[in-house]
């Protein structure tokens, strides 16, 4: 990028006005080969001056946001007690995020093809005992359709209400399971805002009862004070709002399997109940 000026002194603005422009908007201009020309002669500046690191002229480095260049545990430190609820809430909100997506694979709650396996594996006669213990500790999926395996077992003219009675205890536990954790991880997505707005609320509470002293009130202190209490406020949106979007998304999935092992449930049971027919005859 190359300017053209009349005089060496408009260059010198240009210069001016770039280290400035730079300094304001951290704008990473490495080099500028700047021309001069006077009186109608081009004239190249000397090297020193044609090749312009803008950094290098303002003496410091290149600017950064002040929120990261912040030492994270100074922060911590600043912020106070009411913090260390809120880093508390983080990593357990972690654990169960991690917990409930290994969980709430597809393999381990309603595998492709398991409803036609056990279709096919009780098409003429109920299967073994060892064959319905290991449907039942396949899946969650698994653990409905070998409730009704077990039912038409136990009792071979079993009514039709008493084996989808039996099916849908066994559904509804299996929902319950597939929700597990998620109310900790909605509380947590409920209660990080609050907790983050008491600690803010104790810090100005803190900083204001110190300015009370005659003579004593600093307003460079006092803002540095305020913000530094506002981080607990923006560490409790932080952990918050990651929770609450893992929360919305686990439990649309957890709603999509209950329906589709509902789906499969009731297919089974027809099943079933044409199978009661056959070991009646």
């Amino acid at each position: 990028m190359q300017l053209v000026y009349k005089n060496t002194e408009a260059t010198v603005q240009v210069i001016d006005f770039i280290q400035f422009f730079s300094a304001q908007n951290s704008v990473n201009v490495f080099k500028l080969t700047v021309h001069a020309t006077s009186k109608g002669i081009d004239k190249k500046l000397p090297t020193k001056l044609s090749t312009v690191n803008v950094h290098e002229c303002l003496g410091h480095n290149e600017p950064k946001f002040a929120f990261w260049s912040v030492d994270l545990l100074s922060i911590i430190q600043a912020a106070g007690w009411p913090i260390w609820p809120l880093l508390l809430c983080s990593v357990v909100a972690l654990a169960l995020v991690i917990e409930r997506l290994m969980s709430l694979r597809v393999h381990l709650v309603a595998p492709a093809g398991l409803l036609e396996q056990a279709i096919t594996a009780s098409q003429h006669g109920l299967p073994s005992n060892e064959v319905v213990e290991q449907l039942s500790q396949h899946s969650f999926l698994g653990r409905v359709l070998a409730s009704g395996w077990q039912a038409l077992k136990a009792d071979a003219h079993i009514s039709e209400a008493d084996l989808r009675s039996s099916m849908e205890a066994a559904g509804r536990q299996a929902a319950h399971d597939l929700e597990k954790h998620l109310v900790a991880l909605a509380t947590i997505a409920s209660a990080a805002p609050l907790l983050g707005l008491l600690g803010t609320v104790i810090g100005m509470i803190d900083i204001f009862g110190a300015q009370t002293s005659p003579g004593t009130s600093n307003p460079v202190q006092l803002a540095q004070g305020i913000s530094m209490a506002l981080y607990n406020t923006a560490f409790g949106l932080i952990v918050a709002i990651p929770a609450l979007m893992f929360w919305r998304y686990l439990r649309a999935r957890v709603d999509a399997y209950v329906l589709g092992m509902e789906l499969d449930a009731e297919r089974f049971a027809r099943h079933l109940l044409a199978l009661r027919s056959q070991l009646k005859a």
